[in-house]
C-alpha cells in the first residue's frame, strides 16, 4: 500500500472494515483523547441506494437493484468526516465517519487509522485471491488440433 492513502481509498477501506475492526479503534482514540469529541452533522441513518453494475461483454451499465446502507457525517474541529457502509450498523458508520475526519485532519492517530486500512486491504486482497483460485479451477483450456 502507498505511504499516503487517498481520501477515497481510505473511505472505501473504512466502509469495508468489520464492526470488530473499526469500532474498538474509534472508541479507544476517543477515550485516550487522541481524537477530540466530534460534532455529529448527520446522525447515522439507514437507507437504500441503487447498485449499478457493468455487463462484462458489451460493458453496458445497468441497475441491479437496491442495497441497504448506513450513512453518517461528523465534524471534527472544522474537518468533515463521512462514512457510508452497507448494512444497518449505525455504530460502525459513526466510527467510520470519525476515523475519516481524524485522518483528513492529519491528527497523530492517522498512523493507526492507516494501519487499520492496510489490514483491511490485505484481508480483501486475500479474499479476492481465494475467490480467483476457486474460479481458475473451472477454466476450460482448449487444445488446437492440427
Amino acid at each position: 500500500m502507498p505511504d499516503t492513502l487517498t481520501r477515497e481509498r481510505r473511505s472505501e477501506l473504512l466502509a469495508a472494515a468489520t464492526h470488530e475492526e473499526i469500532v474498538p479503534l474509534a472508541e479507544r482514540l476517543l477515550a485516550d483523547g487522541a481524537v477530540p469529541e466530534p460534532t455529529v452533522v448527520k446522525a447515522p441513518e439507514t437507507g437504500m441506494v441503487m447498485l449499478q453494475v457493468r455487463e462484462p461483454v458489451e460493458e453496458i451499465r445497468f441497475y441491479l437493484g437496491e442495497v441497504l446502507v448506513t450513512e453518517c457525517s461528523v465534524d471534527l474541529d472544522g474537518t468533515p468526516g463521512w462514512c457510508m457502509r452497507s448494512g444497518d450498523d449505525r455504530v460502525a458508520a459513526l466510527a467510520g465517519a470519525l476515523l475519516d475526519a481524524a485522518a483528513a485532519a492529519e491528527l497523530p492517530a492517522t498512523a493507526e487509522i492507516d494501519a487499520l486500512c492496510a489490514a483491511v486491504a490485505e484481508r480483501l486482497a486475500r479474499a479476492d485471491a481465494a475467490e480467483w483460485a476457486e474460479v481458475t479451477a473451472t477454466t476450460v483450456k482448449f487444445e488446437e488440433l492440427t
